[in-house]
């Protein structure tokens, strides 16, 4: 397991709670995009094909933390765009560290040696450096050739300096087994505390349709790299049983409200991931107002294909809390990988609904790169 006990002590005392109080919809995330900006323009994200004027708006760090205090989350994940960008950042940092939440902030590690002398080492404080697999198909993914290296010698900066570590990789068409066990053996190398990794989701604003898993896909492929952890030596940043969900061998509905998304636009509906679905003022107008019952797999088909971490990973916590000897086999033994998978939800509307986007036809993912807004 690759989250500390302080860690996993005091959010599991702020689940049992929320859950003594008998509420039933809480954050266990606060999923913060304080601009949309990058210095980069991965093929894959969604977040940066926005006007100048959008690209050029930031959440001040008043508006940051009242965003921590109104939700009141354990974690915050600090995506964007790229946070280091963002000229406050490290006051935003130590503001939510002098809240004891705990902070992952995600970056794709190109102005980390610039910037790291800002922060300081803290138990609150992990840089969840993105990495999406081996050289080659890492600086293809980013449609830039050197960011692997540049991410390597972040990450070895960052444990040197005694930072917490974590690598973010999101998994695309193309990926065989082998490739990412690779990666994964020498993720545990670089001594990071954890990797955290999913199905990338097919944003709707992301240039190129073709890179992304299928649902069937994605389990199975998740099923051969697990069989490949034969020293049982891979440390994940996630919940034993939302691995075993990505092996297709749980059924899950996502818990959107979860890790709740605020961003330039306010607080968005109904997660991080779909667009066009509107914004709340507030947290407690997101979680009263949202119409949490028309999405998830089955209910809305933009749904149809996500796996990805924001979702899942809260309804297999509170998997977790309702059975924790099923998790601690799970935990020990770890995900099945053979054998018939768990049977999916049903949908509720029209299967011809879902988007079927050409999928490439070598071995290979080919993002189609363009330039940094």
């Amino acid at each position: 397991m690759g989250v500390p006990l302080l860690q996993q002590y005091k959010v599991g005392k702020y689940i049992i709670g929320k859950k003594l109080r008998g509420i039933e919809k809480y954050p266990l995330v606060l999923m913060l995009e304080p601009l949309f900006r990058c210095n980069l323009a991965c093929a894959g994200c969604g977040k940066i094909d926005y006007p100048k004027e959008i690209l050029d708006k930031r959440l001040s760090y008043d508006d940051c933390m009242q965003a921590i205090d109104e939700c009141g989350a354990p974690i915050i994940s600090i995506a964007g765009g790229e946070p280091l960008i963002h000229k406050e950042m490290d006051k935003i940092v130590k503001g939510f560290i002098k809240r004891k939440k705990f902070i992952y902030l995600c970056t794709n590690a190109v102005l980390l040696k610039k910037y790291i002398d800002k922060y300081k080492p803290s138990p609150y404080l992990t840089f969840s450096i993105h990495l999406d697999g081996n050289k080659q198909r890492h600086d293809a993914s980013v449609c830039q050739n050197g960011v692997f290296d540049k991410c390597i010698t972040a990450i070895k900066m960052a444990r040197e300096k005694g930072f917490r570590v974590n690598i973010n990789c999101t998994l695309f068409q193309g990926e065989s087994a082998d490739e990412v066990a690779e990666f994964l053996d020498m993720s545990m190398k670089l001594g990071v505390e954890g990797v955290t990794i999913s199905p990338g989701y097919s944003y709707e604003r992301a240039p190129k349709q073709d890179v992304f898993l299928k649902k069937l896909e994605s389990k199975q492929l998740f099923r051969n790299i697990f069989k490949l952890n034969t020293h049982k030596n891979w440390r994940f940043n996630q919940s034993s049983l939302y691995l075993d969900f990505l092996a297709g061998n749980q059924t899950y509905q996502c818990t959107p409200w979860g890790n709740p998304t605020r961003n330039v636009f306010g607080w968005q509906k109904p997660c991080y991931l779909l667009v066009g679905e509107g914004y709340a003022p507030t947290f407690s107008s997101l979680m009263e107002e949202t119409p949490w019952e028309n999405y998830g797999f089955g209910n809305n088909p933009k749904c149809a294909n996500c796996m990805v971490h924001c979702g899942y990973e809260a309804t297999a916590v509170n998997d977790t809390f309702r059975h924790p000897l099923k998790a601690l086999s799970v935990f020990l033994n770890g995900p099945k990988t053979s054998g018939d998978m768990a049977p999916e939800l049903p949908i509720f509307y029209n299967s011809d609904e879902i988007s079927k986007p050409e999928l490439v036809s070598d071995n290979k993912a080919s993002p189609n790169c363009k330039q940094v807004a």
